[in-house]
């Protein structure tokens, strides 16, 4: 009996529903008029221009009504509830503001039916027998409209994510040198054109997890701001210092440390950032793979000028280093540790032996054999720097490339 009635109750809406089509500006100019007096410190359509807005109103209540009137079958989809989502979404309209709209003319609509049915003389049980069928017409394009919206939301948030990350890596490139068009970048990504940036390079290891966890989110707990640019290999963060102090920015970062990392400051602005960033990458490859640290080119200056010089830091370690690294494993790691330790102590023999437990004339022994296996002398400037520069060789990763 519940079934014929419904079904009953929706053949006398129909006609109904097909009347008002007709007549669909009419119901247009009071959902026009409804949005802007209920409650309207809900609405928020000043994106969208008032002809605009009110084509969309137009458009919306012909759908219901010809769903209401059997013109069209409900779908999960719907073209106009959906062409609508991605207006507004483009335009910026809160979706709040799209599902109140849609309520508020399932209600015009209903209201309509029953104003045009008492003027009918059709029993207004009967019509209110419909109502199932007129929020499920209003509930599901709505649910078409969320869809739409949120697929368009999700479409303008990965382009302006493209967008962002082309140009970071117009930044990185050093093209924010180039006049206007730095300025353009500048205030696109929000940057000061001038100022102090750190910039912070971390690997990514093969399962895609970069060596610095989070940092946007860990400086942003302490007011610091930051950009971050993943690449293939790497992830690449840009932090205007705007009066913080790098050390500041440093601390934290060392606490998300999961591999990897290394900085460089500049001081000249936006324009000097894509040196930065190839010192910082400099500086992450002079660092022994595996490791768990945060460096910065600073604390590499030596190793980095090698690792920028293959030829050199062959021939360094080959002319200075070579004959005590032919020696077995053993006796080669306590000549080079001994040579480290005396140069370490400004070429003290007696400093070096208290920090390697032994006596003075242990270290002079062993250095005087260091310099009969290399032929040279180990006294002097330009002993001291080159033998600095060999043992920092060591330190390199195995083959590693230049930059």
């Amino acid at each position: 009996m519940e079934a014929a009635g419904a079904s009953a109750a929706t053949s006398m809406t129909r006609p109904l529903a097909t009347a008002w089509l007709a007549d669909v500006e009419t119901l247009t100019a009071r959902l026009m008029a409804a949005i802007f007096t209920d409650n309207p410190e809900w609405t928020d359509y000043r994106p969208v221009p008032r002809a605009d807005l009110q084509d969309g109103c137009r458009r919306y209540l012909a759908r219901v009504l010809e769903l209401l009137g059997g013109a069209r079958d409900m779908d999960e989809s719907d073209d106009v509830a959906e062409q609508i989502g991605r207006q507004r979404a483009d335009q910026g309209v809160p979706l709040e503001a799209m599902l109140r709209t849609f309520r508020l003319g399932g209600r015009i609509v209903w209201e309509a039916l029953l104003e045009r049915a008492a003027a009918a003389q059709v029993e207004p049980r009967a019509v209110g027998a419909a109502a199932t069928a007129m929020w499920t017409v209003v509930d599901g394009l709505s649910s078409a409209l969320s869809t739409s919206y949120r697929r368009a939301q999700s479409e303008q948030l990965r382009r302006d994510d493209q967008h962002r990350h082309a140009l970071m890596e117009e930044v990185l490139a050093g093209h924010a040198t180039d006049g206007g068009f730095g300025q353009r970048i500048a205030d696109q990504l929000q940057l000061t054109i001038g100022g102090s940036y750190l910039v912070a390079v971390a690997e990514v290891d093969a399962g895609g997890s970069a060596a610095l966890h989070n940092p946007q989110t860990a400086l942003a707990a302490l007011g610091v701001r930051s950009l971050w640019h993943a690449r293939v290999d790497s992830l690449v963060g840009l932090v205007p210092l705007e009066g913080h102090d790098p050390r500041f920015v440093l601390d934290r970062l060392r606490g998300v440390v999961r591999g990897r990392a290394a900085v460089a400051t500049t001081s000249r602005g936006l324009a000097d950032v894509g040196v930065a960033h190839r010192l910082a990458a400099v500086a992450l490859g002079t660092m022994p793979t595996g490791v768990t640290e945060l460096v910065r080119i600073e604390d590499r200056y030596e190793q980095s000028l090698l690792l920028m010089s293959p030829a050199l830091r062959s021939r360094l370690v080959h002319d200075w280093l070579g004959p005590v690294l032919a020696l077995p494993t053993k006796d080669a790691a306590l000549l080079l540790e001994t040579l480290t330790r005396w140069l370490e102590a400004d070429r003290s023999a007696g400093v070096a032996a208290e920090r390697l437990y032994c006596h003075r004339n242990t270290v002079l022994n062993r250095l005087h054999r260091i310099t009969t296996l290399v032929g040279r002398d180990l006294t002097g400037r330009q002993a001291f720097v080159e033998l600095s520069l060999a043992l920092s060789a060591l330190d390199l990763p195995a083959d590693t490339p230049s930059p």
